[in-house]
């Protein structure tokens, strides 16, 4: 092995690679894996997934239930929110977050952008709340959900031109799902300041969102609700950017000013 963690393994694949893989392995669907389960899931040879599972483990990346499978360990938990560029973000959201649910009675979230897709960084729900399909940490395509396409509408140039070239999956009837709707839509959304989606995810559910700005007025977020499909989606609007701000405006921290007196 040299220095910076690279192995001589198949196809000169890094030890710390393969080691991302058996993480990547475990999700909200599959949270606990046998060593076997997870040397499938990566591709990894079972005795190749066992030993760097045993390093993981060692290191309390991976926790061993007494059932012998496998789950995140809390060093890992740690680690990743300890670092988090999201986790100010969070904070700072979280008031306006807990007031705007208690409004509007069904789930809002908080999204940011990575790369071609969307990931939640928080999430409130609600007993009774329509059908939601995003979770905190869990990921959507950019294309279909309000946030992402709040997102991509203020994304580099190239991003867009990525994700109008790639192919774009269908999950209802109103899904777009053609480079010239989803260039169209983009330009909406930025004319108009929000995305309000549909049945564009599940045909009973609307989603509705806004971007929250920095400082510098720099797209760092999106705010976003989802609502039941009533045809009163677009009545959220104002309170989302009403939020939005005030996100941004705890971003920027508080203002100080001189002491005249001095």
């Amino acid at each position: 092995m040299t220095s910076d963690g690279a192995s001589g393994g198949a196809g000169g694949e890094s030890v710390l690679l393969r080691a991302v893989r058996i993480l990547e392995t475990l999700t909200p669907d599959t949270p606990a894996l046998t060593v076997t389960e997870i040397a499938r899931r990566s591709g990894l040879h079972v005795a190749t997934a066992s030993r760097l599972v045993a390093s993981l483990v060692g290191l309390g990346l991976l926790t061993r239930r007494p059932d012998r499978r496998l789950t995140v360990g809390v060093r890992l938990w740690e680690l990743a929110s300890r670092a988090s560029p999201a986790l100010g973000l969070r904070e700072a959201a979280m008031p306006f977050l807990e007031d705007l649910h208690a409004v509007v009675g069904h789930s809002v979230q908080l999204g940011v952008l990575d790369g071609a897709e969307v990931i939640f960084v928080e999430r409130l729900v609600a007993p009774g709340a329509v059908v939601n399909f995003t979770r905190i940490a869990g990921r959507l395509p950019v294309h279909a959900s309000s946030s992402g396409v709040v997102l991509l509408a203020h994304a580099p140039p190239e991003l867009q031109e990525e994700v109008l070239a790639a192919p774009l999956e269908r999950f209802t009837a109103r899904t777009v799902t053609t480079p010239d709707r989803l260039r169209a839509l983009l330009a909406d959304v930025r004319r108009q300041g929000a995305a309000v989606l549909p049945g564009h995810l599940h045909a009973d559910a609307a989603g509705v969102a806004v971007p929250v700005r920095d400082a510098v007025g720099a797209v760092v977020a999106a705010l976003s609700v989802v609502v039941p499909d009533d045809g009163s989606a677009h009545l959220r609007v104002p309170l989302l950017q009403a939020s939005a701000r005030g996100i941004g405006r705890a971003l920027a921290g508080p203002v100080t000013t001189r002491n005249s007196s001095r």
